[in-house]
């Protein structure tokens, strides 16, 4: 493999955990609540981050990693 097919690939397995990220979150608020652990790492979400977002799914460190990877329109 050549750096553009490392390059590649990892931009792939960013766009997935993108897709598997989105979905998780989707599950969650079809729920209608936040949640004490992090869908995606899985991790508690500290309580600060619990009472300054009622109905995050996701821990603060996971969800810029969510932001900063996902391309909005």
């Amino acid at each position: 493999m050549d750096a553009y097919d490392d390059a590649q690939a990892l931009e792939q397995r960013q766009r997935d955990q993108a897709v598997t990220t989105a979905a998780a979150l989707a599950r969650a608020r079809q729920q209608g609540i936040g949640s004490d652990i992090c869908v995606v790492c899985e991790e508690p979400i500290p309580e600060g981050r619990r009472r300054a977002a009622p109905h995050a799914n996701t821990c603060l460190a996971c969800q810029a990693e969510l932001e900063a990877t996902t391309r909005w329109p």
